[in-house]
């Protein structure tokens, strides 16, 4: 089999060839059989009727196109496979010639892996790193950050009470008083017995010095998080490559899921909650489209990193997030978990990666 393969923009490629007439005519018995098994003719039982009787019956385009389907759907896979395709989409198939005695005649595109001309990352990573000033390094837990957090908790532990206060009259009729409800919180008192009740505190110190502790992890949680973005960002603004379509239609839809899932776990209706933005489900597809794009160039350049650097997840903690995962989310696919415990912790190593240059 002759085939062709023309590179398209975005990614995509055009595989043109043609099916040779031996090979295709094959295909016409199994079409036949298939097509025959639903055929219902007076006097044979269901799929049991002789090729004959079935020719005189069946429509013979209807019989080629089932031949065409056979066919490639058995020799796609091999043109990939012979022409070293990396196909990350369902084919768009065109069948440009179809008629019996003659070659299968064919176009399919495909949307493949990007080529990647990966940004100078070690270099990048390095320069952002030596760029942390040591005020930056030297993560500090001021007086105010830990009083602002206990007054955080207190009021989340406070009970909510509605009380009637009277207020300036307004004169809608004479002598009537309109009252408002506001709303007050009486705050608990903060004591060994209010910290206690929170968890393992032995008192108001043993708090404080642990929810010190707790502050401090965050913020050097959100330093780190920051330094990464600065890394990534740059890396993918200095590397090259095209994004396929499909790829950010895939971000798309997590990003709409995810936010469908948050609004119905709210109590609310989705579909209600795009009538109060007077938005429709295209319109948030348009406005997340730099995000669902960033999203996609991220996954790319982190997996080809990976490829070039050698780095995997251990095995020992891919089998104990996964483990973690199920133990939570009864009803999770193990494959899936497994998966997304992979792609979490091959992320995770790749930044470590990054951060030690």
């Amino acid at each position: 089999m002759k085939i062709t393969v023309k590179k398209l923009p975005k990614s995509e490629i055009e595989i043109e060839g043609e099916l040779p007439i031996e090979v295709f005519e094959g295909y016409f018995s199994p079409a036949l059989k298939k097509l025959g098994a639903n055929v219902e003719i007076d006097g044979f039982r269901k799929g049991k009727v002789p090729e004959s009787v079935l020719i005189s019956k069946i429509p013979e385009i209807s019989i080629l196109e089932e031949m065409a389907e056979l066919a490639l759907a058995e020799h796609y896979p091999k043109m990939i496979e012979s022409e070293k395709i990396d196909a990350i989409s369902r084919p768009e198939v065109a069948i440009t010639k179809l008629a019996r005695k003659n070659p299968l005649g064919f176009k399919i595109k495909t949307a493949v892996l990007p080529s990647i001309t990966l940004a100078d990352y070690k270099k990048i990573s390095k320069k952002i790193i030596l760029d942390i000033t040591e005020a930056e390094k030297n993560i500090l837990v001021t007086e105010k950050d830990l009083e602002d957090t206990i007054m955080d908790i207190r009021k989340s532990r406070a009970p909510k009470k509605h009380v009637a206060e009277a207020v300036e009259p307004h004169e809608h009729k004479e002598g009537e008083k309109h009252e408002h409800k506001e709303e007050k919180i009486e705050l608990p008192e903060f004591n060994d017995e209010f910290v206690k009740a929170l968890g393992p505190f032995k008192d108001i110190a043993d708090f404080k010095t642990k929810l010190k502790e707790n502050i401090k992890i965050e913020k050097e949680n959100q330093h780190r998080e920051k330094t990464r973005l600065k890394i990534i960002e740059k890396i993918i603004d200095e590397s090259a490559l095209e994004i396929p379509e499909i790829l950010i239609q895939v971000e798309l839809d997590k990003i709409l899921y995810r936010m469908e899932s948050d609004i119905t776990q709210m109590g609310l209706k989705f579909e209600d909650y795009l009538k109060h933005l007077t938005k429709t489900k295209e319109d948030l597809r348009k406005e997340f489209r730099n995000d669902a794009d960033k999203k996609a160039k991220l996954a790319l350049i982190l997996n080809e990193i990976a490829k070039v650097e050698k780095i995997v997840a251990d095995e020992d903690k891919i089998v104990k997030e996964v483990e973690h995962i199920l133990e939570h989310y009864k009803d999770a696919d193990p494959e899936r978990a497994r998966m997304h415990a992979e792609n979490v912790l091959t992320n995770e190593k790749i930044f470590q990666f990054l951060e030690n240059q």
